[in-house]
Parts: C-alpha cells; structure tokens; sequence
C-alpha cells in the first residue's frame, strides 16, 4: 500500500527542520525502547544507511555510530554506504520485521544498493529487536497513547493487508 499522495504532498511545504526535529524524536524514543537496536551490526555500525520511501519526497539517513538521523529532500545527493529504497509502509513493516525482506527483494517490492553485507547486518539487527512501532512510540502521546496505539495499530494492519481503500 502507498502512502497517501494527499499527506505525502505537504512534506514538500513543511520546513526541514521542522521534519527533522520529529523524526529525531521518533528515533530517539526507539532508541530508548531498544537500547541495543546497533549492537549486533558489528564492524558495520559505523556505516550509514539510508532509507528512500518511494512514495515520500524523503530520504532518511541513520548513522549508527553516532547515533543519529538525518532527513534530506530526495533531490539532495545522499551519501550512505548502503540504501533501501521501497513504499513507506513496507519499511515500517521491514523494521518491525513483519515482512520477508528476502522475498520482497527478489519480487522487486524493494530496492537495496551499496554494501548489501551492511544492509543485511542492519536488518538482522532490526529482527532481532521486536519492534511494536504503535505500542513503542505510544508514550510519546502522553495520556492519549492508548488511543494513539489502537489507531496506530489499526493503520499498520490496514497497510500491510491492502485496506486503503477504506480510509483514503
């Protein structure tokens, strides 16, 4: 499933910084909730890897090593030694390991380029985390996290069974 076209659209509008403050706290508070997220990638924690949602004007850069996120627009050369490219929710699936990321790179559903070691150490490392994105990111929202986890939840099963239709 795509992300909407009509939510993707505004990302070209809003400040980057702006973005970039949100999505750090977002990776901050995954670090928090998996503390050892990197540990696992060995010599490879000190490579970057980006992630390219394709239907975001987007990139994310993930610096292990340091650690930190950085957001680009897409039209910006990206410098990382490994990279994912494919739909925003089919990497959010990736990360929470819901989905057979060998299988969706042989049916072309993704794209990975650069040093495909890396990318492999960075998905095993993610496997291995049990990540619940709606029920990890849910204290963010304060008291209404409950309700953020339920509609969080309710999305992700939504994208990842093909129900758009149904709320776009």
């Amino acid at each position: 499933m795509k992300f909407p076209a009509t939510l993707a659209t505004p990302l070209d509008l809003m400040p980057l910084p702006v973005i970039e403050r949100a999505t750090g706290m977002l990776f901050r508070r995954m670090l928090k909730e998996h503390p050892k997220l990197f540990e696992r990638l060995g010599e490879h924690k000190a490579k970057r890897f980006a992630f390219l949602p394709a239907d975001l004007p987007l990139t994310f850069i993930v610096d292990p090593a340091a650690p930190t996120i950085k957001v680009q627009r897409k039209s910006s050369t990206t410098h990382a030694d490994a990279s994912v490219e494919g739909p925003l929710f089919l990497l959010l699936a990736l990360l929470e390991g819901r989905c057979d990321a060998d299988a969706l790179f042989f049916s072309r559903d993704l794209v990975v380029t650069g040093d495909m070691e890396a990318m492999l150490a960075m998905r095993n490392a993610l496997d291995d985390c049990n990540i619940d994105l709606p029920s990890d990111l849910s204290a963010l929202a304060g008291p209404f996290g409950p309700i953020f986890n339920r509609v969080a939840s309710e999305i992700r099963r939504r994208a990842l069974t093909g129900e758009n239709n149904a709320w776009n």
